[in-house]
């Protein structure tokens, strides 16, 4: 069995349909822990409610980046961490993560990257931009992640219409209910490639 950790800083949605799967047999992993840069947050009560063990850990609580990623990797290694699973995280991941994962950290974006992606498209801005840029579609997209926002490699993409009549939370909504299918299948699909 497989050990996940998710990082979020929100709602969570992505995180609990990432529960769900495994819940239904979708996904043949287990969440061995949450991290969050924030405490108060929908995603620390999903993790309550499901029993998982939350970790937060703000940046800005550390002395330097270093020391940030020094207590996440302790953390992680604690975790007997696999996977890292980014769900609406907002923070950047050190270098140092990234390189104690290589491959084995995943994000969602709700863009068909490379569009509409990288420092500051994230949430309702993508999707403002979608709209501003009058797109005829947009989507969601699971990638790698690398030192670069947004920049990793693309594992899987689903389109979604954007309709004439539109608005921002439209279109998010939309958006999310792909991403809620997509990032579950495209994480057992990537499980199964790693020794």
């Amino acid at each position: 069995m497989r050990n996940l950790v998710v990082f979020a800083s929100g709602s969570g949605s992505n995180f609990q349909s990432i529960i769900d799967a495994i819940k239904n047999g979708e996904l043949n992993a287990q969440i061995t822990g949450l991290v969050s840069d924030r405490d108060n947050i929908q995603a620390i009560e999903r993790a309550q409610q499901n029993r998982i063990p939350v970790y937060i850990s703000n940046p800005a609580s550390f002395n330097s980046q270093d020391m940030y990623a020094i207590n996440l990797i302790k953390k992680l290694t604690e975790w007997k961490t696999d996977l890292i699973v980014l769900a609406g995280y907002l923070k950047k991941i050190p270098s140092s993560l990234i390189e104690a994962y290589p491959k084995r950290i995943l994000n969602i974006h709700p863009s068909l990257l490379p569009k509409y992606g990288g420092k500051g498209f994230y949430g309702i801005r993508v999707h403002q931009a979608v709209l501003d840029a009058k797109e005829k579609e947009s989507g969601c997209t699971v990638h790698l992640v690398t030192e670069e926002f947004d920049e990793g490699p693309v594992l899987d993409q689903i389109k979604v219409p954007v309709k004439p009549k539109d608005s921002p939370k439209d279109l998010a909504n939309r958006v999310l209910k792909q991403e809620h299918k997509l990032y579950p299948e495209v994480i057992q699909n990537y499980l199964s490639t790693l020794n």
